[in-house]
């Protein structure tokens, strides 16, 4: 029986011919990049981590692997803390080592590619408390692999998992972990808010106010469903690709450059960007420093506020306190 292929909104094709890569290989060996600049490592916070059950926090372990702390649970997001990817050897140190993460209370995939699934890194996550949740099509095989407590979902499909809601929204993008399952399962990102609002003690008797609405933009090519998020969700904060986007001719369908990264931000109309998916990894032509300075001359290009977009450094905790979710107004 022939597998159900899974597309992208209007059909948009992201597939490549060998003699398109051919190409992008040769290119790469005309190249010479300065490769010196390395994202810092910053001492993470970890006895704070490990007891906070209050804050929303967002840790950055590297490439668009996260540890967020959202409702009293702790989060993690395409988890890889593989030392190599195929050749590629990880360019920086995880923020956090895997023993040093605290328990994990759910894990969320965007898609099976192994720079966002490394089943080796979910298997020393994965405990008897933790949820795991997968695009549709990937389930079968999650729970193939041990993963017994799986959940999977569809394009704008809602969960509720503790006082967590959960939404999994489009991306541009594709999926393929060997030579014959080509989009055989999907794709997208995640919106987290609040599952009961009003009730949110801060932990002190007094005001009961809501966490930030946070946005997992997973790993996506520039596209029209970045407004109609924007149109469907009031998001605080989002975690936005900006890297492996060279060259553009061959990536521009499947990853944002970082110009686009920041028209995505404005589009789902976020307060406040986190950069991520550049510099663990060289999975395409472009530097991490090459990443950061398009993304800076993007945001003056368009007169954002330096504060409104935050980069992290591997290990680097942001606590996004309720009373500082609005940087634009």
């Amino acid at each position: 029986m022939a597998r159900l292929r899974y597309n992208n909104i209007d059909n948009v094709s992201t597939d490549k011919t060998l003699k398109q890569l051919r190409q992008w290989r040769e290119e790469r060996r005309m190249k010479k990049k300065d490769y010196s600049y390395k994202v810092p490592n910053h001492p993470p916070k970890l006895d704070y981590l490990i007891k906070n059950r209050l804050d929303t926090t967002i840790t950055w372990i590297g490439h668009s692997t996260f540890l967020l702390q959202y409702e009293g649970m702790n989060i993690i997001t395409d988890p890889v803390w593989a030392q190599r990817l195929g050749f590629e050897k990880r360019i920086c140190q995880p923020g956090i080592p895997l023993s040093g993460i605290p328990p994990v209370d759910l894990i969320l995939i965007s898609h099976s590619h192994y720079d966002h699934l490394h089943l080796a890194s979910i298997r020393k996550l994965y405990r008897a408390g933790t949820t795991l949740v997968v695009p549709v099509g990937l389930k079968r095989k999650m729970v193939r692999k041990g993963f017994a407590n799986c959940l999977e979902m569809q394009w704008w499909e809602e969960l509720t998992l503790g006082a967590v809601k959960l939404t999994f929204v489009p991306t541009q993008h594709w999926t393929r972990r060997t030579p014959f399952d080509t989009n055989t399962s999907h794709w997208g990102g995640f919106v987290l808010q609040p599952a009961e609002p009003g009730k949110h003690p801060r932990g002190d008797g007094a005001a009961h106010e809501l966490p930030p609405n946070l946005y997992f933009a997973g790993d996506s090519g520039f596209f029209p469903g970045f407004k109609e998020i924007g149109s469907r969700f009031k998001l605080h904060v989002a975690l936005m690709p900006i890297g492996a986007y060279e060259p553009e001719w061959f990536m521009s369908s499947q990853h944002v450059t970082p110009e686009e990264a920041i028209q995505a931000f404005m589009d789902v109309g976020a307060e406040l960007m986190v950069p991520m998916h550049f510099g663990t990894f060289r999975l395409a032509d472009d530097t991490a420093r090459e990443a950061l300075d398009r993304m800076e001359q993007a945001r003056l290009a368009h007169g954002i506020d330096g504060k409104r977009i935050r980069t992290l450094a591997y290990g680097e905790t942001l606590i996004v306190h309720p009373a500082e979710r609005t940087p634009a107004q």
